[in-house]
């Protein structure tokens, strides 16, 4: 076990200077940095002095191991557009992302892991039926379409709930949230139910056919023959059963909607991580397009890394095949 956790956390390093690579060519090609930060009547010596204090008339390699060294002390330099320190900015914004991301993933997951026990287990029911037709629905239609009908509908026509922004928000210290107050809660209602859509109809769908497999099995017939009960079996046995690949999707796709949170937050002008990126890429703010690419990364890689081991722990027959493989 301690093998696969060491074996793996390596790999994630080899993804993480991978990223770092990308993220610092993102400097060399995506234009000269100098021309972001001084106007263009700005003299010839102004600007070498200019580039001579980022260092950027060190060797290449040099600059990349400067870049690598902040940026695992999660320095990334100063922000083109704002003039403040990228860092700074991340986590201002951070804790939105996160909110909004923490919140659909658990409405994907309540919503997602019910509708795909009552679609397995009642099959010919009417409510079945419209559970796979939202699903379908969740699937087709692209996320900025979805938070678009739902701003016409609660906000414009309604006038139920906010049609953008996070509402009133509480900080203790550098964390900042809207979970508590009114203003907030209504206001994060309809992007997590736009971000989480997706999510909740891949849920739904693989409980229901992960459910439908496992309950075909043997030891299901053997536990129907011994006389458990029909709850003992779906909801004791059953259920428990299927969830082991769902841990895999649900780490995975958490990963993934912080990710893809951009269009969200640009729909609701929600004040996180993804808005800020959109913002940078109008404005070729590469110090905060490197940043966000590598925190993204971060994330995805260190949620990888705990779905393997958990993966491991609640499924004993991959610890088994773990142990012997060492």
């Amino acid at each position: 076990m301690l093998a696969f956790t060491l074996r793996r956390a390596l790999q994630a390093i080899g993804v993480m200077l991978a990223v770092g690579v990308i993220a610092f060519s993102m400097f060399r090609f995506a234009g000269d940095p100098v021309n972001q930060m001084v106007s263009l009547d700005t003299p010839a010596a102004e600007r070498e002095q200019v580039r001579k204090s980022l260092g950027l008339d060190d060797p290449v390699m040099v600059q990349f191991a400067r870049y690598f060294a902040n940026a695992a002390q999660f320095k990334f330099g100063i922000s083109y557009q704002f003039r403040q320190p990228v860092s700074t900015l991340l986590m201002e914004r951070m804790p939105a992302t996160l909110e909004l991301a923490t919140c659909a993933t658990i409405f994907a997951m309540v919503f997602g892991i019910l509708m795909g026990v009552y679609t397995a287990l009642r099959r010919d029911t009417w409510l079945a039926k419209v559970f796979q037709a939202v699903s379908l629905i969740g699937i087709s239609l692209p996320t900025f379409l979805i938070g678009i009908l739902l701003i016409y509908l609660f906000a414009v026509t309604l006038g139920w709930l906010p049609s953008f922004g996070r509402g009133e928000v509480v900080k203790f210290g550098w964390w900042s949230t809207g979970l508590l107050t009114v203003s907030g809660l209504k206001a994060i209602i309809m992007p997590s139910i736009t971000l989480g859509l997706f999510q909740m109809t891949l849920i739904m769908r693989l409980v229901r056919a992960e459910m439908l497999e496992v309950l075909r099995t043997d030891y299901i017939r053997f536990a129907r023959a011994r006389g458990l009960t029909t709850r003992a079996i779906h909801f004791g046995h059953a259920l428990k059963n299927t969830l082991v690949p769902v841990i895999t999707v649900v780490g995975l796709q958490f990963g993934s909607v912080i990710a893809f949170a951009i269009i969200t937050e640009t729909v609701f002008q929600w004040p996180g991580m993804g808005l800020m990126f959109v913002q940078a890429v109008q404005n070729v703010d590469i110090p905060i397009m490197a940043a966000y690419l590598l925190m993204v990364s971060l994330i995805f890689v260190t949620i990888n890394l705990v779905v393997d081991i958990l993966y491991t722990v609640v499924d004993p027959r991959l610890r088994s095949t773990v142990g012997r493989a060492h």
